[in-house]
């Protein structure tokens, strides 16, 4: 067994009731679990020391679209000159864009793509990530999109847990014929995805232009007949009631909710629902405001924090950034932020029993920050103070030596 211990005078954890202790004492590890964290020096152990440095949990990513083609830098302008999203989409643009540029890719590029995106989101503190489809909108290009997801997860050393997301826009061939599309996906795209394991959750775009809320209802039911668990994009733009219906089938997580109403957060917090916010997207799109997350906390909801990393509304894969928007953008606290990226973020992808905090019998996922205390990492934004990450128990990034990451197993993508 390999046994080594990890010794800093900042470890970050949380205890059963989901507060943050900031520990000075040592994390024992041996192989890929997290034996003990003690104060008393373990006997006869390497240590590695990050004494003066803060330790976290890994960063769980639990939004984002890693695999798809191209960029779109062009709208920028438009965007800029008060072009709304909903507009751009119904000009060609937006998702539909992405969708014509994803199809006509080859699996290697697309690869090639997300392996450059995992290296970076890895560079940053990210050990694990939920990856959407939904930027082929087909079958052949929704499938190579989970099939590429499964290879990088069995090759990278971030984990990556994947959601089937056909129903992220009405592809331009299907547009007068959306009852056509919604069949797709119900008879042909789901079915295959569920039986070849290619995706744990499905989510559905439920907003004014993409999916109805009576057409989300159809395609929750036939998701939870093949098993999937299920999300929800709710209530970014209109409050068009998504939120309700994510608490309705007590959805693992309901995503973005700007324009979420208080009815709707009332009882997205009795269902248990995580809720996860992305405000690097709203400071993107230059909402002008951000998701109420100060009043889903006092209403107990769960808050998990995430990039939305995608071409259009948010090409960013550093949850470092996220912090920034996070603390001065919605006021959310350091200890806020820490959890709402680890623990919280967990519950978003049902992982909660392994990953997202420093205590015994979790993966040894952590992330050591050139940092002398948690608040530091926020305070002195723009940077990456990540010094080193640790997967499984193994060094997998070092940023003395970064071109010398570990891949998982020996494995090459």
């Amino acid at each position: 067994m390999n046994r080594y211990t990890v010794k800093s005078r900042n470890i970050c954890s949380f205890d059963d009731n989901g507060k943050m202790r900031v520990i000075d004492g040592f994390i024992v590890i041996g192989d890929d679990k997290i034996e003990d964290v003690t104060a008393r020096v373990p006997d006869g152990l390497d240590i590695l020391d990050a004494s003066d440095m803060t330790v976290t949990p890994g960063l769980i990513d639990a939004h984002t679209h890693l695999v798809h083609a191209g960029s779109r830098e062009n709208e920028m302008s438009m965007k800029q000159n008060g072009v709304s999203y909903l507009e751009i989409l119904k000009n060609g643009g937006g998702i539909l864009s992405t969708v014509n540029k994803t199809r006509a890719a080859s699996k290697d590029e697309l690869k090639a793509k997300a392996l450059k995106s995992l290296d970076i989101m890895l560079s940053h503190g990210t050990t694990t990530v939920e990856a959407k489809s939904g930027y082929g909108l087909d079958f052949e290009t929704e499938i190579k999109q989970l099939e590429i997801a499964r290879e990088l997860n069995d090759c990278h050393p971030v984990s990556i847990v994947s959601t089937y997301m056909g129903a992220h826009a009405i592809p331009a061939e299907y547009r007068e014929n959306r009852r056509g599309y919604v069949d797709l996906m119900i008879n042909k795209v789901m079915p295959y995805t569920a039986e070849n394991g290619l995706a744990e959750f499905f989510d559905v775009f439920c907003e004014d232009g993409a999916f109805t809320l009576d057409e989300t209802v159809e395609l929750f039911e036939a998701a939870q007949k093949l098993g999937f668990g299920l999300k929800l994009h709710a209530d970014e733009i209109v409050p068009m009631g998504g939120a309700e219906l994510a608490a309705r089938f007590a959805a693992a997580s309901a995503e973005h909710l700007l324009a979420a109403s208080d009815a709707g957060i009332a009882v997205l917090a009795e269902a248990g629902v995580t809720a996860v916010l992305l405000p690097a997207t709203a400071f993107y799109l230059m909402k002008g405001h951000y998701a109420r997350a100060r009043e889903m906390i006092k209403a107990g909801m769960r808050v998990a924090l995430a990039t939305d990393y995608n071409p259009g509304s948010c090409p960013t894969e550093n949850m470092q950034a996220v912090m920034t928007f996070a603390a001065f953008g919605m006021g959310l606290t350091t200890e806020e932020i820490l959890r709402g990226m680890t623990l919280n973020a967990a519950y978003a992808i049902n992982r909660q029993k392994s990953i997202g905090n420093i205590k015994a019998g979790m993966n040894a996922d952590l992330v050591i920050f050139d940092a002398p205390n948690p608040d530091y990492i926020i305070y002195h934004f723009g940077i990456n103070h990540v010094d080193m990450v640790i997967k499984n128990g193994k060094t997998v990034f070092n940023h003395k030596n970064h071109k010398k990451t570990q891949k998982k197993d020996g494995k090459l993508c």
